[in-house]
């Protein structure tokens, strides 16, 4: 009888199942409907469930949860073959996803797709490297910061966190970027993680004015942010160390 009752209960919350994935998948339902459905199916593991959620990366509507539940799933290889794709929406959540796995083995994997010449899939890498804790996603946060831009100023960013020593060096050889925004997070890194030696490029920085914004003008209401200031702030830092 038992064995009957668990028969029954296993067909039931399968059809329960198709159920919702016919739901999500159903592009005639509105958005709030399909993650309705596609929300009820979220911890699910098996291989139908799996597949379909697969399939529903290519709706705009229900991408992230989708991706969300591929994640929930420990869908490993699916969410690698969305970041290997060619739609970049779907590769940049696939890449937060996988990061948020906080596997080891896709460090290289997420440092790789954070070099991707679309932005949102670099970005969406990024975000997901930055989600590791472990000290062991800091030689990949430092080789993307050479790289500059967005992401590689994200990366130093990030990567001081860590409070390392590799750090400071790497923001030292940034001072020269012609990116602003990058040489205001350097700055801030040797700021933290500088010493003495430090001091005569910060000072020369500091003596000259250098506003981040073109017309020395900031966002808004908001007063411009000026390199120089940036460079005594460091200075301060580092001084407040060597005599506490």
């Amino acid at each position: 009888m038992k064995y009957i009752i668990f028969v029954i209960t296993a067909v039931s919350l399968h059809a329960g199942d198709d159920a919702r994935i016919a739901r999500m998948l159903d592009g005639k339902l509105n958005v709030s409907q399909r993650n309705d459905a596609c929300f009820e199916l979220r911890g699910v593991k098996s291989k139908p469930v799996v597949d379909a959620m697969f399939r529903a990366l290519d709706s705009p509507a229900v991408l992230a949860c989708a991706a969300r539940n591929l994640r929930d799933a420990g869908a490993v290889e699916e969410l690698k073959k969305a970041l290997a794709g060619e739609e970049p929406e779907i590769r940049a959540v696939a890449a937060r996803e996988l990061g948020a796995l906080l596997l080891p083995e896709m460090l290289s994997v997420l440092a790789q797709a954070a070099r991707d010449p679309n932005l949102s899939v670099a970005v969406g890498a990024f975000q997901g490297l930055a989600q590791y804790q472990d000290h062991a996603v800091l030689p990949y946060l430092l080789d993307l910061v050479p790289a500059s831009g967005i992401v590689g100023t994200m990366a130093l960013n990030r990567a001081i966190q860590f409070q390392d020593p590799a750090i400071v060096a790497v923001a030292r050889r940034m001072l020269k970027a012609s990116d602003p925004p990058m040489r205001l997070v350097a700055l801030r890194a040797i700021g933290e993680l500088g010493d003495a030696s430090d001091l005569p490029k910060l000072t020369d920085l500091a003596a000259k004015s250098e506003p981040l914004m073109a017309g020395g003008r900031g966002f808004g209401f908001a007063p411009a942010v000026d390199l120089s200031m940036a460079a005594r702030n460091a200075i301060r830092l580092i001084e407040i160390r060597n005599h506490p």
